[in-house]
């Protein structure tokens, strides 16, 4: 069967082949490939700079943004033809205690594996087998744009934490500003919109898709600086990952204000009096900032309910690009107006 793979750490070597059908020690579950998303992970997988093959094996058969069609349920209690997304990260064996509890997203020792990324082959093949556990039921309806389930979860469990902290103290949040509009931006700004926030969204773009999906959330696109910002939001969730503006950001919040960091960018240096001017202002006006990566299965239950409450017509126009297989590059090598692209195997 045809599947996209790659030698980690070692840049160039991404290529379709004809590889073997899934191992059963996947699981009992066969899933045949509807469409597979691709992300920065994937991209900085294919660049060299990410990524461990199963062990005893060179190559990582990638992807971990997943939507198929289950071909055999085996003892599943899932039937023929069910559409299922496939969980991404396997808890630490040992396990540590927020493995041990099903919050494998908040492995303490990182002995986690994850599918497409640490060890387990991904989902970015015609075929591809889970466990029962760890495959995850989608509505019919929502069809393969099912595959935009993954990311949703990252956005899922950073809202979640935001409404656990949030309420340290007297709490009435109403301006939310989300930084970015990639898919994690704009998927974190549907979820801020469905839960009855003024959401404002701000990124470079000034053409393209992005301002007129943001409008079509009832939400306010922005493609001006912080500095420039008619507001003062109580919630921000940082998706770019790019220092200095991650720094803007937790100056422009109101105080008492959550920020929530969701992006990963290379590294930067910056003025010593941003380090001695941030802290005097974390501590002076109560903020609170944290990270947050991945998913567990509660997320993954809250991210298809807010795909289900979406209109299909919006979460359509964040996938601007679908290719085949065999040009599984032009995926990788996105272009400047490119939201989601993904891989179509059907």
């Amino acid at each position: 069967m045809d599947a996209v793979t790659v030698v980690p750490h070692q840049a160039g070597t991404a290529r379709l082949e004809d590889i073997a059908e899934p191992d059963p020690a996947l699981g009992s579950v066969l899933v045949e490939a509807l469409a597979v998303g691709v992300c920065g992970t994937d991209v900085e997988i294919a660049e060299g700079l990410y990524g461990w093959a199963p062990p005893g094996r060179e190559r990582l058969v990638l992807g971990h943004e997943s939507i198929g069609r289950v071909v055999d349920p085996g003892l599943s209690g899932l039937s023929v033809g069910d559409l299922v997304v496939g969980i991404v990260r396997r808890p630490d064996p040992g396990p540590c205690p927020n493995c041990a509890v099903g919050e494998w997203d908040m492995c303490s020792n990182g002995g986690y594996t994850e599918r497409g990324i640490k060890e387990i082959d991904g989902f970015m093949s015609e075929r591809w087998r889970i466990e029962p556990e760890y495959a995850v039921p989608v509505d019919s309806a929502l069809g393969s744009l099912g595959v935009l389930l993954e990311p949703t979860t990252v956005v899922a469990k950073a809202w979640e934490q935001i409404l656990a902290i949030g309420p340290r103290t007297f709490w009435d949040p109403e301006r939310v500003l989300v930084a970015g509009a990639g898919p994690i931006g704009l998927l974190a700004a549907l979820i801020g919109v469905q839960r009855g926030f003024d959401v404002h969204v701000l990124d470079r773009a000034t053409s393209g898709p992005k301002p007129d999906l943001v409008a079509g959330l009832g939400a306010t696109y922005h493609s001006s600086s912080f500095a420039e910002l008619p507001l003062r939001p109580d919630i921000v969730i940082e998706c770019t990952g790019v220092p200095a503006l991650i720094l803007q950001s937790l100056m422009q919040t109101a105080p008492g204000g959550v920020i929530c960091l969701t992006g990963v960018g290379a590294p930067a240096t910056l003025p010593d009096v941003w380090n001695q001017s941030l802290a005097t202002h974390l501590v002076l006006n109560n903020l609170v900032v944290f990270g947050s990566v991945n998913a567990n299965r509660r997320h993954y239950y809250r991210a298809a309910k807010a795909l289900a409450r979406a209109e299909h017509a919006w979460l359509e126009g964040l996938i601007t690009s679908r290719v085949a297989p065999d040009e599984f590059q032009r995926a990788l090598d996105r272009g400047p107006d490119d939201i989601k692209v993904v891989v179509q195997f059907e």
